[in-house]
Formats: C-alpha cells, sequence, structure tokens
C-alpha cells in the first residue's frame, strides 16, 4: 500500500470491518490522517470520460496516446497526462496478446532514400470466413510513408495475379525502385520475374526464415490482425473485400503512426512531396 488511494481503502476496511477508530487505524496504516481525510476536488469531466470511452469503444486496439492524438485532433485542450490519467481510471487498457517468438540473426541494413515509391514490401495475411473457408489478402506497403497501398482479399492469388495487380497499382502511383518479399512460391514464380524485368525493378527476396528482415509489411501485418481481422467475422468475400478497404483508407488517412511522429501516412506522403528543402538526416533511412 503505497499510494493514498489504497490506504484510504485500508483504513476504511480497518474501521468497518474491525470497528476501529479513524486514529488507530491510521497508526496501523502509517497513513497521516490528513491524508485519509483528504477528498479530491478535481472536476468529474464527465463529458471528457464520455468522449474518451465512445473513441476507445470504436478504436478497441488502441492505446492511450493515439487516443490522445485522436482527442486532440478534435480540438481537445488536455494534455496527455490528464487524458493518461482518465483512460487508467476508466480502465481502458488494452489487452497485450501473447507474442509468437521471432526468428534471431544479424541483418545488414538497406539504405532507403526518403521518398514515395522508393521502396515496396509486399506479403500475405490468412484469415477464414465465418463457414470455415480460408481466404488470403496480398497486402503492399510503401516503407517510406507506411502507407498500405492494396490490401487485395481472394480464396486464391496466384504469381499472374499479383502480376496483374501490381501493374494496375504503377499505373495509379508510379513505379518503385526496389520490391521486397519473402520466398513464396507466388513472388518466385516466373510470371513475377518477368515482371521485375520488363519494368525494370530491383526485386529483394529476403533469407528464409528472417520474416524481420521485411519488417515494415511484418509490422502491418500485425496491425492488421490486431485491429481488423481479429475483431471482424467475415460471412463472404464481397463483404471482407468493403469492410478491409474501409480499414485501409482509414489505416491511410486517420490512424495516427507513432513511427511517422503520430501522423498519418498520407499526411506524411504529403509532407515528403511537398516542394521544401530536405535536411540531410532526412535524406536515408535505415532497415533491417
Amino acid at each position: 500500500m503505497v499510494g493514498p488511494a489504497a490506504k484510504r481503502e485500508a483504513v476504511a476496511h480497518l474501521r468497518t470491518a474491525l470497528a476501529m477508530s479513524e486514529r488507530r487505524a491510521c497508526t496501523i496504516i502509517a497513513a497521516d490522517r490528513t491524508m485519509i481525510r483528504y477528498r479530491s476536488r478535481r472536476p468529474p469531466d464527465t463529458e471528457l470520460r464520455t468522449r474518451l470511452r465512445d473513441l476507445a469503444n470504436q478504436r478497441r486496439r488502441f492505446g492511450y496516446r493515439r487516443l490522445f492524438i485522436l482527442l486532440r485532433d478534435q480540438g481537445e485542450p488536455s494534455g496527455i497526462n490528464r487524458i493518461y490519467r482518465l483512460y487508467r481510471e476508466e480502465g481502458l487498457t488494452v489487452r497485450k496478446r501473447r507474442a509468437r517468438r521471432r526468428a534471431v540473426g544479424t541483418r545488414t541494413p538497406i539504405l532507403v532514400e526518403a521518398k514515395i515509391n522508393a521502396r515496396w514490401s509486399l506479403d500475405f495475411v490468412h484469415d477464414q470466413f465465418a463457414l470455415g473457408r480460408r481466404f488470403r489478402i496480398l497486402n503492399i506497403v510503401d516503407d517510406v510513408t507506411r502507407e498500405c497501398l492494396a490490401a487485395i482479399p481472394d480464396t486464391s492469388i496466384s504469381g499472374k495475379r499479383v502480376d496483374r495487380e501490381l501493374t494496375a497499382l504503377i499505373a495509379r502511383r508510379g513505379k518503385p525502385r526496389m520490391v521486397v518479399s519473402d520466398n513464396g512460391t507466388e513472388f518466385t514464380s516466373n510470371a513475377i520475374l518477368g515482371w521485375a524485368k520488363n519494368h525494370g525493378v530491383e526485386w529483394h527476396y529476403i533469407a528464409p526464415g528472417k520474416p524481420m528482415q521485411n519488417g515494415y509489411i511484418e509490422s502491418f501485418n500485425g496491425r492488421m490482425r490486431d485491429e481488423l481481422l481479429n475483431e471482424s467475422l467475415f460471412l463472404d468475400l464481397d463483404q471482407a473485400r468493403q469492410i478491409i478497404d474501409a480499414w485501409v483508407a482509414d489505416y491511410n488517412t486517420a490512424r495516427p503512426h507513432s513511427s511517422l511522429g503520430y501522423k498519418t501516412p498520407a499526411a506524411y506522403a504529403h509532407q515528403l512531396t511537398a516542394p521544401k528543402g530536405v535536411s540531410p538526416a532526412e535524406a536515408l533511412i535505415a532497415n533491417g
């Protein structure tokens, strides 16, 4: 019992259960009587608590830092310490899921210029419908801006399908300098090897068993799993496409990203394309 609240509860218990006097209970607990008699004069913050609870219910996998950013964007003047106190008092702490074991090893950093389309990452995420049929999602992420460029769900995605999706994406966004992926059969097929050669794009394969060499897409997959797939029940493919498209749009334009100084990926991409001088420290970023 090191905090004032715990000591007040202990004194109240001794007085109620054992009929002790306040003086005797304070002596046993080693608490000052003025502290026991103190009553907080803080305002109840009812409206702010309600907004915080509603926002936490909408964003069930967001911690207090991202909730603070969203409240600040809504015009809330309270500081982060106040939001954190209310966050704890309301019992909104996010339950941590047990982490998976990760491959351990050394990596050589790959220097990437801090600009749009410097490097894309590709990977698959698997899930299943309510009736048990499995489907997969092809995720494509810009490693610099952290934007999700595409999240394509389907029951089967071949190398030729990946070829078509990348070609369509290039037509909308432009060509990447490098693409990073694992050694899955879809990414090592003749269709992808021919696509990379025809478009003049360097395709880098990570070492087998080293998923963190493709850390940006792995981080994105974890966020998608935690905030979307584990929180949603998909009835069919059409519904899955609608829900995933809406989540991707929210991820790019509304969700604060901690690695970007709590800017959204779209806002950070706009900042990179804005005409201004770039400092040497921002010229390169390191990735393992």
